[in-house]
């Protein structure tokens, strides 16, 4: 298995769907991603803005999973790292299965805590036809899998670029699944 590491980061000061890729990103904590359009201590996804514009902050960074990238490119899809809208692309870490409040150390300072799943929205098909439906499972037993990547909050702040190792921090138990934010 690939050693947990950072493969890619992205920021856009503007409200777009995909995010370019940088050389490297400072994370601030209780903020977010310095210069991205969802960065400060209120909620800034347009969609949550409209509904709560006072609610704290819980999506402050958004990771992916690269090996997703290889699943959905199985299926005829073409995505790259910041085509989702992530900050942070990672490998080797099982993001969608740890539990809440995991802490990821990425590279020498920055400490974030995983706050729930991204739900996947209508926008990912941009990118393809069906991808949207692709990123959402669903299990016999009628569970549904999203496999959008998950949001967390910064807790100490730093800078994170491609080749940055992440340490995997489990909050104590008992474990609390990821669900929605």
């Amino acid at each position: 298995m690939t050693e947990p590491s950072v493969v890619a980061v992205a920021r856009d000061a503007r409200h777009r769907f995909s995010k370019p890729v940088q050389h490297e990103i400072t994370l601030v904590a209780g903020l977010g991603v310095e210069g991205d359009a969802h960065f400060g201590e209120t909620v800034q996804h347009r969609y949550d803005k409209r509904r709560t514009p006072n609610a704290p902050n819980n999506k402050q960074v958004h990771l992916m999973h690269a090996e997703l990238f290889d699943e959905v490119a199985a299926d005829g899809f073409d995505v790259a790292p910041g085509d989702l809208g992530e900050n942070v692309t990672t490998a080797g870490v099982d993001l969608l299965h740890l539990p809440l409040r995991t802490r990821l150390h990425l590279g020498e300072t920055a400490v974030i805590e995983l706050t729930g799943l991204r739900s996947p929205c209508t926008k990912i098909d941009a990118l393809g036809a069906g991808l949207m439906k692709r990123l959402i499972r669903r299990h016999d037993d009628g569970s549904v899998e999203r496999l959008a990547g998950v949001m967390a909050v910064i807790v100490t702040g730093g800078r994170v670029a491609p080749g940055d190792d992440i340490r995997i921090e489990l909050p104590a138990e008992p474990h609390e699944p990821l669900e929605p934010v």
